[in-house]
This record gives structure tokens, C-alpha cells and sequence, in this order.
């Protein structure tokens, strides 16, 4: 019983000091993006970035059809009034005359493939239902790729201080 327990512990002791002295794996350092991918991904961020301003001219302009267009049949925007459906936002871009917009610090996430989000400052001279609402704004759009088109699936805009 004694022999057992000893051949036992030399066993263990052995087993761990082999364990012990193996080299961990080392994680392999994050491959660098190649050109390629980079490429992809600054085109991405463009396309995005021109949707967001497409979206906002056809706003600024009143095209109701085309402003839908370039919203995904869930889309809810989050401002001060609350949250909205594609409808209600469309029933506020009747009341709303744009007169002049600039973004600012437009930063682009790309989160997958199909999946990207767009942060940015904008600076609007505007009114909605005859109150001035200028001013400098923050905003945030969540966009997805369906079927081949970007689709905005949430927008917030807050007022900043």
C-alpha cells in the first residue's frame, strides 16, 4: 500500500512537472489588416457616411419616399420627444424646414459585416413647427445590410449642452 502511494506521488509529481514545463501557446498576435481588408473598410465607412447624408438631404428636402426608403421596416428613432417609428419621423419632416446642416467628427464602427454604426456631431439651422431648434446636435445611426442596400435601423439625436 506504502509502494502504491509513493509510485503514486512520483506519477503525479511527474505528470505535473511535465504539464508545468510545456510551453503555454503563445496567442498569436492579431494579424494586421491587409490592404485589402483596410481598403473594404474605409470604403464601408464612406458609403455609410454618404448615407448619412443622403438621408439627411432627403429630410432637409421633404422626400418622403426617398427618406423611407433608407429605413429598415423596424427602424425607431430616440430624441427629446421620445421614441418614434418611421411614420412619426415622417410626420415630423413635414413640420421641420432644414435650412443648412454640417456634420463634424463623423466616426464609423463597423461591427460586421452587415452591421455598422455611425457617431457624429451636427450643427443645423432649422424649425419645427414654426420653433427654432437650431443648434449643435449629437447623433448616433445603426445601420444594417440587407439584401445587398444599407438600411438605418435606429437613429438618437440629442440637443448638445
Amino acid at each position: 500500500m506504502k509502494r502504491k502511494f509513493i509510485l503514486c506521488c512520483i506519477s503525479l509529481v511527474g505528470a505535473a512537472s511535465i504539464c508545468v514545463s510545456q510551453e503555454s501557446p503563445s496567442p498569436s498576435p492579431s494579424p494586421s489588416p491587409s490592404p485589402f481588408k483596410t481598403l473594404r473598410s474605409a470604403t464601408k465607412e464612406a458609403t455609410i457616411a454618404k448615407l448619412e447624408k443622403s438621408i439627411t438631404d432627403a429630410f432637409k428636402n421633404k422626400q418622403a419616399k426617398a427618406f423611407k426608403d433608407y429605413l429598415a421596416p423596424e427602424f425607431n428613432a430616440i430624441d427629446a420627444e421620445g421614441v418614434k417609428d418611421a411614420d412619426a419621423e415622417i410626420e415630423d419632416m413635414q413640420k421641420t424646414d432644414l435650412s443648412n446642416y454640417s456634420f463634424a467628427d463623423m466616426k464609423v464602427a463597423l461591427l460586421s459585416p452587415k452591421m455598422a454604426v455611425a457617431t457624429y456631431k451636427v450643427t443645423t439651422q432649422s424649425t419645427s413647427s414654426g420653433r427654432d431648434m437650431s443648434g449643435t446636435y449629437y447623433a448616433a445611426t445603426v445601420w444594417n445590410k440587407r439584401g445587398g442596400k444599407w438600411l438605418a435601423v435606429l437613429h438618437t439625436l440629442v440637443k448638445a449642452q
